[in-house]
C-alpha cells in the first residue's frame, strides 16, 4: 500500500515541480498576451494633433494625462544662450556617486571645445542620492563646471525613465537651438568625430567615408567627401542607434520582469536601446510632447519607444552603436559612434586617447 501512494505522490510533486518552474519563468503568461496587431497604450487615440498644437502654444481638445513637473535640484546657467549653429549636446544618465565617469568624459569624448568649427554642449543628467557628502560633491562639481542637471527624485533604476524625461524637459526649456542631441551613459566610448560624421549622413554611415578600391583615385575620393556637405533637412525627425525588436520578459525572478497588467501585449514598440541614441531637435520635440498623451513606463528604453511609436517616428538602427563592449584593436573603433561597457573611466580615457591619435575620435 505505501509502496503504491509513493509511486503516485512522484508524478504529483514532479508535475508540481514543473509547474511552478513553468510559472516562474512566465511560460504560462504568454498564453494570455494579447497581439501586438491590437496595440493601443493610454492615451488611445490619435495624438499627433495634440503635439501640433502644443509646439505651437495652443490648447488641444483633449487635456493632458501625463505631466513631468519637475524641480530642478540643480541646472546649468546660460548653458546654450547664444550660441549660434549649436551642433550637439551630449545628455548623459549619470549616477551621483560616479565622480570619476564624468571627470573622464569632461576631458574626452564630452570636452565642449573638441573642434573649434562645431558647438558643442554637453551636462550630467542626476537624481539624488540622500548622502550629504556625495550632494556638497556634486553641488562642487555644478559650481566649476556649469554642467549638472539634477531632478528631485530618488537617483535609482527603476527611475531612469524620470531622469531621461529630465532630460527632454531641460533641452526643450533651457536648450531648444541644437540640431541634435545625444543621450548616453556615463559608462559609455564616444567617438564625438563619429557622432558628427554620423548625423551628417546617417543612411550611408560610414559607408560614405571608407577607402576607395586600388584603382580609384584617393586624392579625388577625399575631395568628395569634404564636398558632401550633405546636412539632414531641418524637419527631419531623427531617433537612431542600436534598434531592437523584442518582447516583454514575463520571468518573475527578472529584472526586466514586466506584468500582463503592466504591459499586456507579446512584443515592444521597435525601440533603440537607452545607452546611446541620437535625437534631432524636431523629434525630441514631436516626443517630448507625446509624453504628455503617454502613461509613465519604468523602462526608459521602452517609453521613449512609446513616445515614438505614437509620434509615428520610426527607429533607425546603426551598428556602430555598440549595445555589447565591441573588442578593442586599434582598427576596430575606426568608424564605431559609441561602445558599451566602459565603466572603468581610465579604460575609457586611454581608450579615446589612443582613437583621438589616429583621428577617429
Amino acid at each position: 500500500m505505501k509502496i503504491c501512494i509513493k509511486r503516485k505522490i512522484k508524478p504529483f510533486l514532479f508535475f508540481v515541480f514543473i509547474n511552478v518552474i513553468l510559472l516562474v519563468f512566465g511560460v504560462f503568461t504568454h498564453f494570455f498576451e494579447e497581439d501586438f496587431k491590437k496595440f493601443h497604450y493610454p492615451y488611445e487615440g490619435n495624438i499627433e494633433e495634440f503635439i501640433y498644437k502644443l509646439k505651437q502654444n495652443e490648447t488641444p481638445e483633449v487635456l493632458p494625462i501625463n505631466y513631468y513637473n519637475f524641480k530642478f535640484n540643480i541646472k546649468p546657467k546660460n548653458k546654450c544662450e547664444n550660441i549660434k549653429n549649436l551642433r550637439l549636446v551630449f545628455i548623459i544618465k549619470s549616477s551621483p556617486e560616479n565622480v570619476h565617469n564624468r571627470e573622464a568624459i569632461r576631458i574626452s569624448w564630452g570636452f565642449e571645445r573638441r573642434f573649434s568649427d562645431v558647438e558643442i554642449r554637453r551636462v550630467f543628467l542626476l537624481g539624488l542620492q540622500g548622502s550629504n557628502i556625495v550632494q556638497n560633491n556634486i553641488n562642487k562639481e555644478a559650481k566649476d563646471y556649469n554642467d549638472i542637471v539634477q531632478g528631485n527624485f530618488t537617483d535609482s533604476y527603476y527611475n531612469n525613465t524620470l531622469k531621461t524625461m529630465l532630460g527632454f524637459t531641460w533641452a526643450i526649456h533651457s536648450c531648444s537651438n541644437s540640431r541634435f542631441y545625444m543621450f548616453v551613459d556615463d559608462d559609455y566610448y564616444v567617438s564625438t568625430k563619429n557622432v558628427l560624421r554620423f548625423i551628417k549622413y546617417p543612411t550611408q554611415y560610414p559607408t560614405y567615408l571608407k577607402n576607395p578600391t586600388k584603382n580609384f583615385n584617393k586624392a579625388l575620393h577625399q575631395r568628395r567627401i569634404n564636398q558632401l556637405d550633405l546636412d539632414l533637412n531641418e524637419n527631419v525627425r531623427l531617433y537612431t542607434g542600436y534598434a531592437f525588436e523584442s518582447s516583454p520578459l514575463r520571468h518573475y525572478t527578472s529584472k526586466w520582469y514586466v506584468s500582463l497588467e503592466e504591459y499586456p501585449y507579446n512584443k515592444w514598440p521597435p525601440y533603440v536601446t537607452a545607452g546611446a541614441y541620437v535625437l534631432s531637435r524636431e523629434a525630441l520635440m514631436d516626443m517630448y510632447y507625446a509624453s504628455f498623451y503617454t502613461k509613465h513606463f519604468r523602462f526608459d528604453d521602452i517609453y521613449v519607444a512609446l513616445l515614438a511609436f505614437k509620434a509615428k517616428i520610426e527607429p533607425f538602427h546603426c551598428e556602430e552603436f555598440c549595445f555589447h563592449k565591441k573588442t578593442y584593436y586599434r582598427k576596430n573603433y575606426e568608424f564605431v559612434v559609441a561602445s558599451h561597457g566602459y565603466s572603468d573611466s581610465k579604460e575609457m580615457v586611454t581608450v579615446w586617447t589612443d582613437q583621438k591619435s589616429l583621428g577617429f575620435a
